[in-house]
């Protein structure tokens, strides 16, 4: 495959992290953006061909700046991964905060408009297509009880795919939407501990009953969900565009 130049957002840590790790190791020239400065330094100078830059995707200004100096560095790009997004509260929609509501559907949907506009023009000056991965979630599967803004934008993103495989298609450039599940890593780990400090149940025991509503009970490797964003950015991906993937252990609902 011939050297990649890829553009990531939220790239500093998890999956955004492990993503730019697979790209590495196929050679890539990787860029990560991140809003999280601490991050961003803590990763900066680990590769050669690893840039890094603090930014946020629901700044104009920021991913304006950044995709100009994309396009002087490289003079285009081949792949983006959107994956930049936030959960938002916890809370019936009676309760739910209208503050919320909108910062979790301007930084995950509004955010994920802004990097893809501005990058379009660099995929198609790559002139021999592109990949674009829109990192959804398995709440973009599924109703999500009390966590309406984050499934209804994670659902949002669906749509934004499809209609971007339409538009883009003609130029060669793939849009893919990926969907994890659970995903292994000590966030996780912090939910469950939340979980079982309120219901007086052992970590055991709440891990548990995470896993019931998977087929297969293991949470997913950050590392897996790289895996598949650099096969389907891959000479091997070329016709599979506007397509979902769960990669969940075949869950049945999101919880």
């Amino acid at each position: 495959m011939a050297q990649q130049r890829v553009l990531i957002t939220a790239g500093a840590g998890g999956i955004g992290w492990a993503t730019a790790q697979a790209f590495l190791r196929e050679n890539s020239l990787v860029h990560i953006v991140d809003i999280d400065p601490e991050a961003v330094e803590k990763v900066s100078g680990t590769h050669q061909n690893l840039s890094t830059s603090v930014g946020d995707v629901t700044s104009r200004e920021d991913i304006s700046k950044l995709v100009l100096d994309l396009e002087n560095r490289w003079g285009g790009l081949d792949v983006l991964v959107s994956n930049a997004g936030i959960a938002g509260p916890t809370s019936p929609v009676e309760e739910y905060d209208l503050e919320a509501w909108n910062a979790v559907m301007n930084i995950n949907l509004t955010g994920s408009f802004n990097v893809v506009q501005h990058c379009v023009p660099l995929l198609k000056a790559s002139g021999s297509g592109g990949s674009i991965l829109i990192m959804s979630s398995l709440a973009g599967r599924f109703g999500y009880p009390n966590r309406i803004a984050y499934s209804t934008s994670k659902w949002g993103l669906i749509g934004f795919t499809k209609t971007l495989a339409l538009e883009l298609g003609t130029h060669g450039i793939t849009v893919n939407s990926i969907h994890p599940g659970a995903v292994d890593g000590p966030r996780l780990e912090q939910v469950f501990a939340g979980r079982a400090a309120v219901s007086g149940r052992s970590l055991e025991e709440e891990i548990e009953a995470g896993l019931a509503n998977q087929s297969i009970k293991k949470f997913t490797d950050p590392a897996d969900i790289a895996a598949l964003v650099v096969f389907l950015a891959g000479p091997h991906a070329r016709t599979i565009s506007g397509q979902q993937f769960p990669i969940d252990g075949d869950s049945k609902a999101a919880q």
